[in-house]
């Protein structure tokens, strides 16, 4: 013990000399030009490559299959393209499918499919902080992304194999992104100062809601102009040449990277040497159990990602099916939702913050107020799709309103457990992570379900379902949510005194 005190203190008299002025100094000269800025941007080209693979089945299944819902379809969009144009693309249709092939598969096995890819995630979170901890995140993030995006390469050749063997590498692949996206947190505990932290997070998880918008964007055009298996080609390659420049760019801590300047290296070393918060593997388990406000933001989290899970998974299939667009079109229209959403995730936090800082609102006040809105909001403006399928213009206002206002919870129950208990963020975000993956690899498979049973009624269900579990955990954390330190992650602090 006498031997960590003396070193932090070793530490800070080092950083307290004139040396670490000099070194901030030089160090916020850089900005954007800095190594750690370079890491950002490069685990940005990371979250890029892994939701374009998350996305892809989901954008290149209406060019996959013979139809996406049963054949009787009833009241098609008004607003579809000419006659002309229709059976031009019937023709382009028909043409693709001569090179590459369409699968009989029914709603049913399509829900399984999309839905594959959370079977095994929810298991591996918390392990891979584990595994990322001892071992360095550098590995436990680049071996993630090349198996990811190898799996990515195989998957048409997979599917001529039969549904199984794409249900097993889904499987796969979703074990490895989990690597990807839980991993890279390890990094920033080391490369990324106090006061640049939110910076930094946020430069590199940028890349998830961009990926997901480039998917949806090219790859219907990419599934029209060359065929499907090509969505899984070109996003599969950029994932693979990613990490050509991940391994030899990318090292654990400054230390031992050998392109940092002595400046920034120093800068960054200073700054945590400042933080009294060493990482506490002994984890009071049993008190956690028994919070509350723990267990609204888990049912937050659970309840929230079902709505975003079906949203994410079936909007291509929604609008080629109902709307009765084209592969291309679909694509386009499905991007709207996702880009508005980033855009008003960024205008959320920055709204929350202000509300904060000017002390408006109590914290606890703004989580719940931006979490019943987003909930509320988003979860009514779906409900009446089903009745306004008719136009095209209404249902893509629509979903464009609801990802715009369900993203605003991101400011407030699904940020919550930063608030109660920020030494444990770690893990509990891999915790809060089991539990979306769960809620992920189960709602594509119950629309599936309905939309297998009941043609006609089957969206109305899946919306239905969907708005009323996303209510029944705003509840809970309405009643349940708190906002401040918990006694349980204080003990923790003072016990290590």
């Amino acid at each position: 013990m006498s031997t960590g005190a003396d070193t932090k203190v070793t530490g800070r008299d080092i950083c307290n000399d004139s040396h670490l002025n000099m070194a901030q100094g030089e160090s916020s000269k850089k900005g954007f030009c800095s190594v750690r800025h370079g890491l950002a941007f490069i685990l940005q080209l990371c979250n890029f490559s892994v939701y374009t693979q998350q996305m892809n089945l989901s954008i290149a299944i209406t060019a996959m299959v013979n139809g996406t819902t049963a054949p009787s379809q009833p009241n098609a969009s008004t607003e579809r393209p000419p006659t002309g144009s229709q059976d031009h693309w019937n023709v382009t249709l028909r043409e693709l499918k001569a090179v590459a092939p369409a699968y009989d598969w029914t709603p049913e096995i399509q829900g399984i499919l999309l839905s594959s890819l959370s079977y095994g995630s929810f298991l591996a979170p918390i392990p891979t902080g584990y595994v990322a901890g001892v071992f360095g995140a550098k590995y436990v993030v680049g071996v993630g992304l090349l198996i990811s995006s190898v799996l990515t390469l195989f998957i048409p050749l997979a599917a001529d194999a039969g549904v199984a063997l794409v249900i097993v590498l889904r499987v796969i692949q979703g074990v490895a992104q989990v690597m990807v996206l839980t991993g890279q947190y390890s990094i920033w505990v080391k490369w990324a100062p106090p006061l640049e932290r939110s910076q930094l997070t946020t430069l590199a998880g940028s890349g998830s809601m961009l990926g997901t918008f480039v998917v949806l964007l090219v790859g219907g055009l990419l599934c029209q102009t060359m065929g499907w298996p090509y969505v899984f080609y070109i996003f599969g390659g950029i994932g693979c040449a990613c990490c050509l420049v991940w391994f030899p760019l990318v090292y654990d801590d400054p230390g031992t990277h050998p392109f940092i300047s002595t400046a920034e290296k120093s800068h960054i070393v200073c700054s945590l040497a400042q933080e009294d918060c060493v990482p506490g593997w002994s984890l009071p388990i049993k008190a956690m159990i028994k919070s509350l406000p723990l267990w609204a933001i888990v049912v937050s989290y659970f309840c929230e990602y079902w709505l975003f899970s079906t949203i994410m998974a079936y909007t291509p299939t929604y609008i080629s099916s109902v709307l009765q667009a084209n592969v291309r079109d679909s694509g386009l229209l499905s991007a709207l939702p996702f880009v508005v959403g980033c855009v008003c995730i960024i205008l959320g936090g920055l709204l929350a913050d202000f509300l904060l800082s000017r002390k408006l609102l109590r914290l606890i006040t703004i989580r719940k107020l931006f979490t019943a809105v987003g909930v509320l909001v988003s979860s009514g403006i779906l409900l009446p799709l089903p009745w306004v399928r008719s136009s095209l213009s209404t249902t893509m206002a629509f979903l464009v309103l609801s990802a715009a206002f369900s993203s605003l919870c991101e400011a407030g129950a699904l940020v919550n457990f930063l608030d109660i208990a920020p030494r444990y963020a770690g893990f509990l975000k891999g915790l809060l992570q089991v539990f979306a993956h769960i809620s992920g690899a189960i709602a594509p498979t119950a629309a599936g379900f309905f939309i297998s049973q009941d043609s006609e009624f089957g969206w109305r269900n899946v919306f239905f379902l969907a708005a009323v579990i996303d209510i029944f955990g705003l509840v809970i954390y309405l009643i349940f949510g708190r906002a401040e330190v918990q006694d349980w992650a204080k003990e923790q602090m003072l016990s290590h005194l």
